[in-house]
């Protein structure tokens, strides 16, 4: 089974520009007027500003499980871009959420050492 997570936006230059930031890399496949971003071995998240989408813009969620946390919010800080205050669960694990210039929620999880 494949995972397409769409974020819909209303500035594709921007969005592009953002989202190349938080990702660390440019979108890895283009696909019409789609632009995808590998995240996991059958998941992608989806980058889409056009008008069948402008109902939902602002209202994506999505959560990413990442191991290096601090590293990936002190990048994005380098570029302008904050969070949320990070937040640690009762079981360890830290959640931080980082909102795209749309409002699209884009949480990162990352669980403690085992």
């Amino acid at each position: 089974m494949d995972l397409y997570s769409i974020m819909p936006v209303t500035d594709l230059a921007k969005a592009l520009r953002w989202f190349g930031v938080f990702f660390g890399r440019p979108a890895d496949e283009v696909i019409g007027e789609e632009h995808l971003w590998q995240v996991g071995e059958n998941a992608w998240v989806v980058v889409d500003a056009r008008d069948v989408r402008a109902s939902r813009v602002g209202a994506a969620m999505i959560t990413l499980g990442v191991t290096d946390l601090d590293d990936i919010l002190a990048r994005l800080a380098g570029h302008g871009i904050g969070h949320e205050p990070v937040e640690t669960y009762g079981n360890g694990v830290r959640h931080v959420e980082v909102l795209d210039p749309d409002g699209n929620s884009l949480s990162l999880a990352e669980a403690p050492d085992q």
